[in-house]
């Protein structure tokens, strides 16, 4: 059958983890001397091939794949684990009837194919193409319009270009997730660009015209001035407008992507100067 493989720790990644991006992989653990495993490949062959493709069945031998069986965490026989995009997504351990194992896969989620598209848009966002992020965003949250990793990506391919409009209104509106935080960090960039009117008045010397300065660079999408700019306010008062200069900084690294080596080092930065 065309959707059963057998793979092994040399096609393991492509076969199984790459293949779950687009098909759900159901990853069946056995040996040859698992009895248990044979009865349970009958049911389970028959139920991948009753589902038309719905699902690729991947079979791995422990004996000869030991280093796989530790990875996943494998203490017995027959194991099934269900990869979808790429994550483990349900396990069942053992022989089990006809009417549980197809339950078992009818419970498995397949993958989405807007989250495809969402990698790439975050790989872009890391090579500072904002265009064509916001482009693939836009239509990530087309089919998923409430991904939180996607709503968060798409504000910052518009606040790195200053458009702070549409930022705001997502980053104000943003859903409870593990990303909620990361978004409430670019606010004050944001809210900045769009209601300076309503900041306390600005003071007035060369640590305003070195703020300026930095938003403007910010604005021109130049990010590591901007940065050492606001820097070096911070160096000169540590409290100046309020610790507005701080926030900002924060909201910079938040766009220049918080695993990047040079994001980290003006982090550690940052702590030393308000140390």
């Amino acid at each position: 059958m065309k959707n059963i493989i057998e793979v092994t720790e040399i096609n393991f990644e492509p076969e199984v983890m790459a293949y779950s991006k687009n098909t759900a992989v159901i990853l069946d653990f056995w040996a040859e001397w698992c009895h248990p495993c044979k009865m349970l490949e009958v049911v389970l062959e028959r139920g991948i091939d009753e589902m038309g493709g719905k699902f690729r069945l991947a079979k791995l031998n422990v004996d000869d794949n030991p280093n796989l069986a530790v990875q996943f965490n494998v203490s017995s026989l027959p194991t099934l684990k269900a990869v979808s995009n790429g994550v483990v997504v349900g396990e069942m351990v053992g022989n089990q009837p006809d009417l549980k194992v197809r339950e078992f896969l009818k419970k498995v989620t397949p993958p989405n194919p807007a989250n495809l598209e969402n990698g790439k848009a975050q790989s872009l966002l890391l090579v500072r193409k904002w265009v064509e992020a916001e482009i693939l965003f836009r239509k990530v949250l087309e089919s998923s319009p409430d991904l939180p990793s996607a709503l968060l990506g798409l504000s910052i391919s518009l606040l790195a270009r200053d458009k702070p409009e549409e930022a705001e209104a997502i980053l104000h509106g943003f859903p409870a997730s593990q990303e909620y935080t990361r978004a409430q960090v670019l606010i004050p960039y944001a809210k900045y660009l769009l209601e300076p009117h309503s900041m306390q008045e600005a003071p007035q010397g060369n640590l305003e015209t070195a703020f300026e300065r930095s938003i403007d660079f910010a604005r021109k999408g130049k990010f590591e001035l901007a940065v050492e700019g606001l820097m070096d306010v911070l160096r000169v008062d540590k409290n100046y407008r309020k610790g507005l200069p701080k926030q900002i900084i924060l909201s910079f690294l938040e766009i220049l992507g918080s695993n990047e080596t040079e994001a980290r080092a003006y982090r550690s930065e940052l702590a030393s100067i308000l140390h």
